[in-house]
């Protein structure tokens, strides 16, 4: 239980972390890029969604009898995609200046800056890029079984149940993964180390997942920093003692 709470409070005791003096540039920076690209996306998400609707439910059409329930449903899953799809952009602009964050708070928690991490911004850039399309690579081979599972569901009574659980916990999984990456690539950990480390601390590393996710649903474009301060304490406080 100690684990589970642990694990759900490390977000929000990063987000006390990146606000304090020594970090803001590295928060406010991608912060203010995707705040304008997001902004720009909605636009033109607005701007083409008549034309979208008009085209895939014209008013003359068989279903125009439900097209106000289908204009509900296109609506969301319009809504859905420009939203993973903003996800993915914010996660590649942002993840040269989240590698460098986790340095910085690493150092000041430690007071020893990674060897990893001792490259420029800029020598930073390609790295977290490929790091971030490897992670996006690993997180979408395992998304397709659940999506199977979850259209099966379906059909078959009682097993939405546990594919929305699987699902869930899916989701939290690649959240720690995603934000414990950056603390630990700075000590040229590869992938498979980082996700191991994460497995022998499931339980929290869930539990961070969770508390990532729940930060988004309020926080929104806050909770990227947030949540790498919080791998960052959590790599710091649990999974480096278990390198050793």
């Amino acid at each position: 239980m100690k684990a589970l709470i642990d694990g759900l409070l490390l977000p929000f005791q990063g987000l006390r972390l990146v606000f304090s003096p020594g970090y803001r540039r590295y928060v406010m920076v991608p912060l203010l890029l995707n705040i304008l690209i997001f902004g720009l996306l909605a636009w033109l998400g607005g701007l083409y969604f008549d034309d979208f609707m008009g085209h895939h439910l014209p008013e003359d059409g068989w279903l125009s009898w439900l097209r106000p329930l289908l204009w509900v449903v296109f609506a969301l899953a319009y809504a859905m995609i420009m939203f993973y799809g903003f996800t993915v952009l914010a996660n590649l602009i942002a993840s040269p200046f989240n590698g460098v964050l986790a340095a910085r708070i690493e150092a000041a928690l430690t007071g020893q800056r990674p060897q990893g991490a001792e490259g420029s911004l800029m020598a930073s850039i390609w790295p977290a890029v490929r790091a971030e399309l490897g992670k996006m690579f690993y997180m979408a081979s395992r998304m397709i079984p659940l999506l199977i599972l979850l259209l099966v569901s379906a059909l078959v009574p009682g097993l939405n149940l546990l594919a929305t659980a699987l699902w869930l916990l899916a989701g939290f999984w690649f959240l720690a993964v995603e934000y414990g990456d950056y603390p630990m690539a700075n000590h040229d950990l590869p992938p498979r180390a980082q996700r191991e480390l994460l497995k022998r601390r499931r339980l929290k590393s869930l539990a961070f997942g969770a508390g990532v996710s729940g930060m988004m649903l309020v926080l929104g474009f806050v909770a990227m920093p947030a949540a790498v301060a919080g791998a960052t304490l959590y790599w710091v406080r649990d999974l480096k003692p278990l390198r050793n």
